[in-house]
């Protein structure tokens, strides 16, 4: 019997595995990925909830993703998945991310271990850094301002969330000239799922409900990420005074950052700085620039792979002052990953990402 042509083009799919399927940003990956026109979501790992389905901890999942989870093996995953997404807390990504390079298996790591180099992870995070090999081969994934070596890339190191709404609101002027990157001050604020879903008091209901928070003052562990990309990016030396802030919301961050304006930039105006941002961004299609005098909220990006940016300039004390806004869930973790993983293949970079944002 003769198969019949239909004239449609039947395009395979790519087989993905989701290790730590179960926190906050490994369920939002699974929420992208299960609808992604080009993937099979392969595995999903969880060694705490290993046996169960993932709509038995995730209920609203059920009849959406009913895959059953498992222990991770790295040799499982080679198997089932030519992509791994490593959705883990510092320091499992070190051991991890090796024994899957060694096994073919391309890698998207949304955990700390090779965002930064060897000696600046060490000081920061208070463990041993993965061995050098690895470091070198890991691109960081800030996608708008590294998308080229993304393309060629085997392993990807994604961003944080901080240092994403950070480095997408800096960048611009920096890479201008208009501001000295060594004296800027940012003031952030994030929404409760920043911190994971493990137990800790200090994410109870009770301890943030109407409560407000600065945190790691002076010590926290996306400094030195913010201060090595904004040089490497940007061409010279950055010194940053970071706070970060709990609210009482689930998911977002707001960034507000403050630079001493250069001499190139001095006497221009708002609209002329934002034209910058524009054509910076012209061919970025999740970051929004927005008109003089609007201010973006964290509302207006919920669940979306956007960044939205909003500036002006304070003639008065000469700074510039950029805030930006992203969900930390999707453009801060899972959909910049997915962001990265469409570069990669040469797909278009917003496949599976096209979602308007959730309001109110």
């Amino acid at each position: 019997m003769g198969t019949i042509d239909t004239g449609v083009e039947v395009r395979p799919v790519v087989p993905v595995a989701v290790v730590g399927a179960t926190g906050y940003a490994g369920v939002e990956l699974v929420r992208l990925l299960i609808r992604h026109p080009e993937v099979q979501l392969a595995m999903a790992t969880s060694d705490s909830y290993a046996g169960k389905r993932m709509s038995d901890v995730y209920p609203h999942l059920s009849g959406i993703a009913d895959l059953e989870l498992a222990s991770f093996d790295a040799e499982r995953v080679a198997e089932a998945a030519q992509i791994a997404f490593l959705a883990l807390p510092a320091g499992f990504s070190s051991i991890m991310a090796p024994q899957l390079r060694e096994r073919g298996v391309k890698v998207i790591d949304l955990g700390g271990d090779f965002r930064i180099p060897g000696s600046l992870y060490r000081e920061w995070y208070k463990k041993d850094p993965p061995p050098e090999r690895w470091q070198e081969e890991a691109v960081y994934g800030l996608t708008e301002w590294n998308r080229d070596r993304v393309a060629g890339a085997a392993f990807v190191s994604n961003p944080g969330c901080y240092p994403t709404a950070a480095l997408l609101g800096l960048l611009p002027a920096v890479c201008a000239g208009g501001v000295d990157p060594g004296g800027l001050i940012l003031d952030a604020k994030s929404g409760v799922t920043g911190a994971g879903r493990g137990m800790n008091p200090g994410n109870h209901f009770a301890e943030v409900a109407e409560n407000f928070k600065a945190y790691k003052v002076a010590s926290h562990q996306h400094t030195p990420e913010i201060e090595h990309h904004l040089e490497t990016i940007g061409g010279r030396r950055a010194l940053v005074s970071f706070t970060a802030h709990l609210v009482p919301m689930g998911r977002g961050i707001l960034v507000t950052a403050y630079g001493q304006l250069a001499d190139r930039w001095r006497g221009m105006s708002t609209e002329e700085v934002l034209e910058v941002y524009r054509e910076t961004y012209r061919d970025a299609p999740f970051v929004r620039v927005r008109a003089a005098g609007q201010w973006p909220q964290t509302k207006e990006v919920r669940g979306t792979n956007l960044c939205d940016i909003g500036l002006t300039v304070e003639s008065r004390t000469g700074r510039l002052i950029v805030v930006s806004v992203i969900d930390n869930l999707v453009k801060g973790a899972a959909g910049q990953a997915v962001q990265n993983f469409n570069v990669m293949m040469g797909w278009p970079e917003n496949a599976g990402l096209e979602r308007v944002p959730l309001y109110p």
